[in-house]
């Protein structure tokens, strides 16, 4: 916990607020030309106006002359599958050449290949390689991040993967929020059994996993020829009924229904969404569903991207993410996310800063302690090499993240 002054930034980027923001809200980044921050013992103590007076004692601080740079709140990434074993590089080959992810995932790849190489690894290899990918997010500005189970798919190996992220978010820098996703895909030894492999963790690992406090959300893959919607409202009912929040891969191959079954069960999140319906879209705009968006595995996959302009039109909250996995997104590249979400989604420059710091920090349910820059947050912000946050989308595919702080700490 550090005490910190970042004085006379071009810009503060503060995104202030304390819950997501809808529609036109997003555009509202409440900045403050040549403003200075102020952290004390981790927390946001004072943001200033130019010209202001320190208000603390500047020998207790470390201090920063952020003149012609821009000051925004650490990066949120609130959808990622970092801890795996394996990778699956022949099956990029295999799309390139015109094969379906679900072609791939129905012949024994996908998914279910990355689950014989995550139960084999040892919990120490799964611990080393997920602080390798940590470090590479937190250089890119990202100081808070989702992570999700689901390359296990039987109780040991999920159980491990779910230890490996509490013991990374108590070893690392960067804060890992945990995520149970149990019904990732049904493995083989329940194949034509999937209401059983649903019953499973519904019975068995529901309980042990809210005992043991390994993760606080709960997530499902609905999709055809994956989990129905009638079996993921069965899953998902059934995690609310053990304290968990509730996030769903929802409409990302076909249009199923599922951004109206995250409005109907109140899902904290719905996430990929690129085949919506307008009626899914307006039902999550009323029930206050976060949309987290997912352009880099669109991107990858050469599918048609998610309806960002006009879910955000319609009021919904927006969020991105990276969905960093070994499958559909081998990437944690927060700048061409940016470039993707404001090239190809049609968002402003404003709207993708707020879906990836106030919007994202609210979809895993963190908007009152992260993700904006107010006091009493925590001290997580970034300085770009630049004095505007413009240039993270006009300087396509270039990190220009120059300093990250986390807790009122340099890290990077």
């Amino acid at each position: 916990m550090g005490n910190i002054i970042i004085r006379n930034a071009a810009q503060v980027v503060t995104c202030s607020g304390f819950s997501g923001k809808r529609g036109g809200e997003m555009s509202n980044l409440q900045v403050i030309d040549n403003g200075t921050v102020i952290v004390t013992g981790g927390i946001i103590s004072n943001i200033l106006q130019p010209g202001e007076p320190i208000p603390v004692e500047e020998k207790d601080y470390q201090i920063i002359n952020a003149e012609g740079k821009a000051l925004l709140p650490g990066f949120v990434d609130p959808h990622t599958h970092f801890v795996f074993g394996g990778y699956r590089e022949d099956e990029f080959s295999w799309r390139m050449r015109g094969d379906s992810y679900m072609e791939i995932m129905h012949r024994g790849g996908g998914i279910v290949n990355t689950t014989k190489a995550t139960r084999a690894a040892t919990e120490e290899e799964l611990m080393a390689s997920g602080r390798q990918r940590l470090d590479t997010m937190m250089q890119l500005g990202i100081t808070t991040a989702e992570g999700k189970s689901g390359y296990g798919l039987d109780r040991e190996a999920e159980l491990k993967q779910l230890r490996v992220m509490r013991r990374l978010n108590e070893t690392h820098a960067i804060d890992v929020i945990p995520t149970f996703m149990g019904a990732h895909a049904t493995p083989v030894e329940w194949k034509g059994r999937e209401d059983a492999f649903i019953d499973f963790n519904i019975t068995e690992m529901f309980p042990l996993i809210a005992q043991k406090k390994l993760a606080v959300n709960v997530d499902i893959f609905c999709e055809k020829g994956v989990f129905t919607i009638e079996q993921s409202r069965r899953y998902l009912m059934a995690a609310k009924e053990h304290g968990f929040q509730l996030k769903i891969h929802a409409d990302e191959i076909v249009s199923l229904g599922g951004a109206e079954l995250a409005a109907e069960l109140g899902c904290l999140s719905a996430d990929h969404l690129l085949q919506a319906s307008d009626v899914g879209i307006r039902a999550m705009a009323e029930a206050g569903v976060v949309a987290t968006l997912l352009p880099l595995t669109a991107f990858t996959l050469r599918e048609p991207y998610a309806r960002g302009r006009a879910m955000i039109d319609a009021g919904c909250i927006v969020a991105m993410a990276t969905d960093l996995n070994p499958g559909s997104s081998f990437t944690a590249s927060v700048p061409l996310l940016f470039a993707l979400a404001c090239i190809y989604m049609q968002l402003t420059p404003e709207e993708a800063v707020t879906a990836f710091t106030i919007n994202s920090a609210a979809a895993i349910h963190r908007a009152d302690s992260i993700g904006s820059i107010d006091v009493g947050k925590q001290g997580d912000l970034l300085l770009l090499k630049f004095p505007s946050y413009k240039f993270l989308p006009y300087h396509v595919g270039m990190n220009i993240v120059e300093t990250v702080i986390k807790r009122g700490e340099i890290v990077i």
